[in-house]
Formats: structure tokens, C-alpha cells, sequence
């Protein structure tokens, strides 16, 4: 454990997360969590420290701004180790500050050339200011085309920011530290590295003022009406269609301005718009990878002793949590994750899923079904098997599937076949323990899978869980 501690900490700050997902009861507030983290994404695998960082960036600075004010939430990602570190702002320093100067001179000393060519290197990063703009407030720069009306987000491409731009908002945040990264990991704003001299920033002279330079554009950036219109179009991606109406959108970044970029208050304009109630958009999203894990976990009522599983199937699924290299996060929309092969390997985890064969996660169809619990045939559950079906259509979907869904789900809910080739996939063998949650929990009893108490209900659960209709939302 203490030669593989970043790789411990990674796993329990993986199962942490998806045991809050799965069995949250304040659904909004984690929507907007995962929503938040995925748009200020940080990258669990940067460097070792990473690991360390991320368990208090997702307590202290998503969590509890998921649902107030956008600039709140913007300076506490900007000050958070766990940004500061995976966008490397935390090595920046000013090129004409004493740090700079103090730097070049010690160079001249040091024996280690490695330690001699550190000391030289040390100088501006600009990862994190373009980051921000293009990211997480103004989205990326444009142009703004003549043939076409001219709506809130053109106005501001007109006045965009330029490379210019993202230097000099490098340079305001010069300083923008962590101290002492091997241990304490606190934000904390060093004078030393900070550059002097007054910046200008979208055309707006920020004056010499330390720290308080980096509230002044961060303010800026925040209230801008191109980031009204980039967070806004973000959240009718997340919660409505792929191409939202523009109407929506506008409606949307008006009331972001007008509410001082009020979370709830967008939120609410989203939920009490025409568009959102639209028969169009009704279902029209498709799930992510990580929402149909959660959401097939939680529509199961599965008990979940280990999530260790689960985070792993997800990266089978090609979503690993924190696991997005590049700063962009995962996309919000259907491209990326449909094609035959994610659809196949969704309805195996729903079939490894509903027969019990993922180590730590536990179904009872018998108590979904309203049945006894103990093994039984469908005789002795006094239902057939198409009364069972239509009511795991209801618990699990919450709506009728279609004439041919249901017809596929009769006829092979009780081929071994694909059960055999999902446990293949995402699988543990009947009486074959979960190797890393052994290693997490070693004083623990072994967890050994048994096979489900209603054979027929978990056959049909786990098509119905990998059906089309189940994919959206």
C-alpha cells in the first residue's frame, strides 16, 4: 500500500464517486457535479500527485458550487491544487519577476545540471489561461459570418480574444500557486513569481494589484455574455438535444447575464422552456457511458458493496472517471459513443449486470417483481413470462418498449449464449472473488457472486437494460 499509494487513493476516489452516483437521492446536485467536473476536467493520471488532489476538488470546489453562482465556482477551480497542478499555472512565473531574476543567478551556481536547467526553464505557462477562455468561459474564438443574424455569442467573437489575450491573462495569474505540492497541497498566492506592470486583457487595462488582478479578469470572464452563451449552450447539450434551438440557448444566456450567472437561475429557465418539454427532445438524448452504468445500477436497485467493478467497466466503456487526458472533457453528445461495438458491450455489462456476474454489485429481481424471496420457477411465481416482462418494462424504463424490443426479449432471455459472452466481457465467475476489492478491503470477507433467485427476470432485466430504449434519456 505505501509503494502503490497514488494508485490506492486513485482506486477509493474512483469508488467514492460512483457510490455517491449510484445511490444519491439529490439527483439535480449530482447531474450538475459530474456536468461541472467533466467541464473543468482534470486528469487523474497527470502526475503522482494528481490522486492526492482530486478527492478535495471534487468535495470543496465542485460539489459545493454545482448549483450557485458561475463565478464562484470559476475562482475556486482557478485556485484549486488540483487545476492548478494539471494545468501546470502553478510552475508559471512572471518573466520579469524577482522569482525570474532570482532564478537566472542561482543557475549560475548550481552543480546539478539538471537542477542548473530547471532553474533556467522556469518561466510563463500559458496552459491554463488559454484553457480558460477557451474551455471553461468565452469557448473557443470565431469569426463572425455575414450571413447569418448576429446573436449575443457574434457580438463577443467581435471583440474575441486574441494570443495576445491569453499572455497577458498568463501573466496576471503569475503567483497563482500551491504550496509545498509534496505535502499541504493549499493554493496560496506568491508575490515572488507574480510579473509587475499593468496587463491589458480583452482590451480592458487590468493595473499592477497582485492577486486581486487575477479576481479582476476572472470577474470579467465570468460575467462576459460569450460565456453566458458557451455555459448556457454546454447545459442544453447535457440536459436537451445535440443542437438545441437557438431560441433556448438565448433565453438561457439572457438569464445567466441577468441573474449575475446564477446556476439555478439558468437551470430554471431550462426546465420551464417550451423546448425542453418538446415531444422531439423527449428521450432523444442518448446516455453516456458512465450515465447508463449509474442509471442501470440504480434502475436494478442493486446493492453495491464494491464500485470497483463498476469504474472498470466503465473504462471497457471508454470512460474512465478523471480519466479524459486533454482538458476538453468527454462530449455530451451522441457521436462518440454510438457505434455497434459500445452497443454490444452495453448490453453485456446489462447481462453481466442482471445475472449477478459483477463482483460487489447484487440484484433481487424476486423483490423488484414483488415475488418471495427464494428461488423459484415462473410457475411458482404465479406469473408468465410475458406478465414479467411488461413489469420489468415498468420498473426499469418507466415506459413500453417496442413490439419488436419486446419480441427479442422473449425470445432470448433464456439463451446461455449471451450470457456466456457478456460474462466474457464484464463478467466474474460464479464463486470467484473481485481481485482489487480484496486489496482495498483485505480485512474484509471474500465477496463471491451467486447466481440471481429469479434465472428468468434476470435474463429479460438484462436485455431490457441493453435495449435501445434504455440507452436514452
Amino acid at each position: 500500500m505505501l509503494q502503490g499509494s497514488p494508485r490506492m487513493i486513485g482506486a477509493e476516489l474512483l469508488e467514492t464517486r460512483m457510490l455517491r452516483d449510484v445511490y444519491s437521492e439529490r439527483q439535480l446536485e449530482a447531474v450538475m457535479t459530474d456536468f461541472w467536473l467533466n467541464h473543468f476536467n482534470v486528469y487523474l493520471k497527470k502526475n503522482q500527485n494528481e490522486p492526492f488532489l482530486l478527492p478535495a476538488y471534487e468535495r470543496d470546489v465542485i460539489r459545493p458550487h454545482a448549483l450557485g453562482k458561475f463565478e464562484d465556482l470559476l475562482v475556486a477551480t482557478a485556485k484549486s491544487p488540483a487545476m492548478l497542478m494539471y494545468l501546470d499555472n502553478w510552475q508559471s512565473i512572471g518573466p520579469d519577476s524577482m522569482a525570474a531574476r532570482n532564478g537566472g543567478k542561482l543557475a549560475k551556481f548550481a552543480k546539478n545540471p539538471q537542477v542548473k536547467q530547471a532553474l533556467k526553464d522556469r518561466g510563463l505557462n500559458e496552459n491554463y489561461a488559454r484553457e480558460l477562455m477557451e474551455l471553461h468561459t468565452l469557448g473557443v474564438q470565431c469569426e463572425v459570418s455575414a450571413d447569418r443574424p448576429v446573436s449575443m455569442l457574434d457580438k463577443a467573437c467581435g471583440r474575441g480574444y486574441t494570443q495576445q489575450d491569453v499572455t497577458q491573462v498568463a501573466e496576471v495569474l503569475t503567483g497563482w500557486t500551491i504550496d509545498q505540492p509534496a505535502r499541504s497541497g493549499a493554493y496560496r498566492f506568491e508575490e515572488r513569481r507574480h510579473e509587475p506592470g499593468t496587463k491589458t486583457v480583452l482590451g480592458k487595462k487590468i493595473g499592477e494589484n497582485g492577486e486581486a488582478e487575477g479576481l479582476e479578469v476572472l470577474h470579467m470572464l465570468a460575467t462576459s455574455p460569450a460565456t453566458a452563451e458557451f455555459i448556457s449552450t454546454k447545459l442544453a447539450v447535457r440536459f436537451v438535444s445535440d443542437t438545441p434551438p437557438p431560441a433556448l440557448v438565448d433565453r438561457m444566456a439572457n438569464a445567466f447575464v441577468a441573474s449575475g450567472g446564477d446556476i439555478k437561475t439558468v437551470l430554471r429557465t431550462m426546465f420551464d422552456s417550451p423546448e425542453f418539454w418538446s415531444p422531439e427532445v423527449y428521450r432523444a438524448k442518448v446516455k453516456t457511458p458512465e450515465e447508463f452504468v449509474v442509471s442501470a445500477v440504480r434502475a436494478s436497485g442493486a446493492e453495491v458493496t464494491t464500485a470497483i467493478p463498476l469504474f472498470q467497466a466503465l473504462e471497457k466503456l471508454g470512460m474512465p472517471l478523471y480519466g479524459m487526458q486533454t482538458p476538453n472533457g468527454y462530449s455530451w453528445m451522441a457521436g462518440p459513443w454510438v457505434n455497434s461495438g459500445d452497443l454490444v458491450n452495453r448490453l453485456n455489462f446489462a447481462v453481466s449486470l442482471s445475472n449477478d456476474r459483477i463482483g460487489g454489485v447484487q440484484t433481487d429481481w424476486t423483490r423488484l417483481l414483488g415475488e418471495p424471496g427464494a428461488a423459484q420457477s415462473s410457475s411458482a411465481a404465479g406469473k408468465s413470462a410475458a406478465e414479467k416482462e411488461r413489469k420489468l418494462e415498468a420498473e426499469l424504463l418507466g415506459q413500453a418498449v417496442s413490439d419488436r424490443t419486446r419480441e427479442t426479449v422473449l425470445a432470448q432471455f433464456q439463451d446461455q449464449t449471451t450470457q456466456q459472452l457478456a460474462e466474457k466481457s464484464f463478467g466474474i465467475r460464479a464463486n470467484e472473488q473481485e481481485p482489487m476489492a480484496q486489496v482495498l478491503n483485505i480485512s474484509s470477507a471474500k465477496q463471491r457472486v451467486r447466481s440471481p433467485l429469479d434465472r428468468e427476470a434476470a435474463g429479460m432485466a438484462g436485455l431490457l437494460l441493453g435495449s435501445p430504449e434504455f440507452q436514452r434519456r
